[in-house]
């Protein structure tokens, strides 16, 4: 195992968390889950790939990137819905259902991802590029939205005294730059790699 890996993501996880329960509103609550999928995740994947408690060495078929590239397109998705997020910002047992269910599908992609090899890794670039896109749409969606999307969240206060509206409009920009940015990167380098290993080849 990568010890330092495994330390950094659990450090940024728990920062993550914390973003997330200081009661700063949608950005808060975005901050908190983007670190959590995309940038947490991939570390502790990292630290434990190729190792007895590495997901996709132990069910190499069903953590496939594509697959789990859409299982974390459902949890995504299915959390932002107006009536999930006000279950999550009402009561604590789906709050922590919320939270392990993100962290779960992160680490379940990343690790689907960074244990491709031969010709699933073409499927791990393009898992991290769907990845990219749908956060990058959910992103814009929430910050374009003409009103305010979870009005139960205002309860928990706000970013720098920012109004319900632009607080739904930053927490977007968030989403869309940390979720569409990491996966982003994390595609073009597997993509990098693997132009170089066919030039050596």
């Amino acid at each position: 195992m990568k010890r330092g890996s495994l330390l950094a993501g659990a450090a940024l996880l728990a920062l993550g968390w914390l973003l997330s329960a200081l009661g700063l509103g949608m950005v808060g609550h975005m901050a908190g889950h983007m670190i959590a999928v995309a940038i947490a995740a991939p570390l502790l994947a990292w630290g434990v790939v190729g190792t007895r408690y590495d997901f996709a060495l132990r069910a190499p078929r069903l953590v496939h990137p594509l697959a789990m590239s859409l299982v974390e397109l459902a949890v995504v998705w299915g959390w932002h819905l107006p009536a999930m997020r006000a279950l999550a910002d009402t009561q604590l047992a789906w709050l922590v259902l919320e939270q392990l269910s993100f962290l779960a599908a992160g680490i379940l992609l990343w690790a689907a991802v960074l244990g491709a090899g031969g010709d699933r890794r073409v499927s791990g670039i393009g898992a991290l590029l769907l990845t990219s896109m749908h956060m990058t749409l959910l992103g814009a969606l929430i910050g374009l939205a003409p009103r305010p999307l979870y009005p139960m969240m205002a309860m928990h206060g706000s970013f720098a005294g920012l109004d319900p509206i632009e607080d739904q409009q930053l927490g977007g920009v968030v989403m869309l730059v940390i979720g569409g940015a990491s996966y982003l990167l994390g595609a073009l380098a597997m993509l990098g790699g693997l132009i170089r290993q066919e030039a050596r080849a």
